[in-house]
């Protein structure tokens, strides 16, 4: 009678335990909870700050410095921002050349105001025919930022320049973006929202921090 009762319970358990493998696959979240986030919560990209236009130049315009200065109002609410950027948790800039600092000069003062290193290790150049790949490109920035979990749920901020922003939107999986950026817009904001699941919300925002910006 003993070893009917172990064994029956034996069964009980066994079924149990098969029960338990089907409705919780290893690897599932025990209690029902949702997956861990591994995407930033929100990207923002940004051109670098006016030039001057002399090509032995490779910082901002007076109306750079200007922009770059007063950077942080993006991120602060007021009349013609009721609903400022989220503010950035990360800064990136493109790497400087001899010919242009002008990326990390955009963020500069931003960061330092808020204490935050600025990453320029990544290289806004495009592989061009019978050129050498640059070895931490647009490629390597969005792996860095979409597969670990360092940015996951943040904000990153980016200083890019402009002839690679869409191309860089794109490898972000921003989706359907406008194939150029304006060879003499300064003043918009693309920012990239991700879901949970890593969909992806584009949106093309004005930056309003200088006179004569534009409104939408």
């Amino acid at each position: 009678m003993y070893w009917i009762r172990v064994t029956r319970l034996a069964v009980v358990a066994s079924a149990l335990f098969v029960a338990s493998a089907l409705l919780c696959p290893a690897g599932a979240p025990a209690d029902g909870g949702a997956k861990a986030v591994r995407y930033p919560q929100c990207v923002l990209i940004i051109r670098h700050a006016e030039k001057t236009g002399e090509k032995d130049d490779a910082h901002l315009s007076k109306k750079g410095n200007e922009r770059a200065e007063v950077l942080d109002q993006l991120f602060v609410a007021s009349a013609p921002r009721p609903n400022p950027f989220p503010k950035p948790d990360f800064i990136f800039a493109a790497k400087s050349h001899k010919e242009s600092h002008r990326p990390v000069d955009t963020v500069a003062p931003l960061a330092k105001k808020h204490k935050l290193t600025i990453n320029e290790t990544f290289d806004s150049k495009l592989p061009k025919e019978g050129m050498e790949k640059p070895k931490e490109g647009i490629p390597e920035l969005c792996d860095e930022l979409l597969s670990g979990s360092k940015y996951a749920g943040k904000t990153v901020l980016i200083s890019w320049r402009h002839s690679s922003i869409p191309d860089l939107a794109r490898a972000l999986k921003a989706g359907k973006v406008p194939e150029k950026w304006g060879d003499h817009v300064f003043d918009r904001v693309w920012q990239i929202n991700y879901d949970d699941g890593g969909k992806a919300t584009f949106r093309d925002l004005p930056q309003r921090l200088l006179p004569m910006d534009s409104e939408k």
